[in-house]
């Protein structure tokens, strides 16, 4: 799909120079939507129920970035407070597991609720694509699949799974902010080894959760240095649980606030991705933009 899609702009520019066009079909590409948040489901809590409303709204795919059933991932948090808010869209939801989906042992009601689309119970990760995306689901529970290090078996398989997807633009999520200026949790060293090995294949975008505020990231590297060829973070852990402050602001974070339940809504196009943070009813806070992928469309071969 992507060797297609860059085949069709070296075509589209060189029928461009003889004053010819591509059918519409082939000329451009829609663009995709994701929608995205994590720390979701209480019942305890209406958060959840507000969110899913924002669901009914918009049309996407869904990534879900862990924490999904409070406060620990039983099945039947799974099925009471889960399953009637954001289970409703169950069909068009990519997951990832958090903590508390660990909470009960190799988070298997989880594994169990989600089937296929989770991964393998005892691996948790997978990849897909999205229109010209490639996209990349992570479990950063490290301590529960063998630790996160290059060598470990997720990282041998990111390399490689990278490696097969070359792409103009390429998204990845995982639960534990790796850059977090939140109140509680702080920075998540364990996943500078696979942050590194995305940055080393020109990845874009890494959303996560955990930290129940939302917060957006420059483009930086693993060490956390502002890095124009780095990756972009997202934070949106603002999915229904209860809401964070923040602590020392982080450098290169761009925006952040823990006053509003919401979802981040992402425009992926083929070369370019709009971003907008959409709150709750009610919620006064909004954070939009734009940017263009790190890699950008490729010459063609003898170019």
């Amino acid at each position: 799909m992507r060797a297609r899609a860059r085949d069709k702009r070296w075509l589209a520019a060189l029928l461009g120079a003889l004053g010819l066009a591509l059918p519409l079909a082939a000329a451009a590409e829609e663009p995709v939507v994701v929608l995205a948040a994590g720390d979701i489901a209480s019942c305890k809590s209406n958060g959840d129920e507000e969110t899913a409303r924002l669901l009914e709204e918009l049309p996407g795919e869904i990534l879900a970035l862990g924490d999904l059933a409070y406060p620990g991932g039983s099945a039947r948090e799974f099925a009471e407070c889960y399953v009637p808010s954001w289970g409703r869209h169950k069909a068009r939801t990519y997951p990832t597991p958090g903590n508390h989906d660990y909470r009960t042992k190799g988070a298997e009601p989880y594994f169990a609720y989600f089937g296929a689309s989770a991964g393998r119970p005892d691996q948790g990760w997978y990849s897909f694509e999205l229109g010209p995306w490639h996209v990349v689901s992570l479990n950063s529970n490290c301590d529960e699949i063998g630790g996160c290090s290059p060598s470990s078996a997720q990282g041998r398989w990111l390399a490689a799974d990278l490696a097969a997807h070359p792409t103009d633009c390429t998204l990845a999520y995982w639960h534990h902010a790796r850059f977090n200026s939140g109140s509680k949790h702080g920075n998540t060293k364990e996943m500078a080894a696979f942050w590194d090995i995305l940055q080393q294949h020109r990845a874009d975008l890494i959303l996560s959760g955990h930290e129940h505020v939302y917060e957006r990231f420059a483009p930086q590297n693993a060490a956390g240095r502002a890095d124009p060829n780095g990756i972009r973070q997202f934070t949106v852990g603002t999915g229904g649980a209860s809401l964070r402050g923040f602590g020392t602001i982080q450098p290169n974070s761009e925006a952040h606030s823990g006053a509003a339940h919401g979802v981040l809504k992402l425009t992926l196009h083929p070369a370019s991705y709009d971003w907008e943070f959409v709150p709750v009813a009610g919620a006064d806070y909004s954070d939009r933009g734009s940017a263009s992928c790190v890699r950008g469309p490729e010459a063609p071969p003898g170019h």
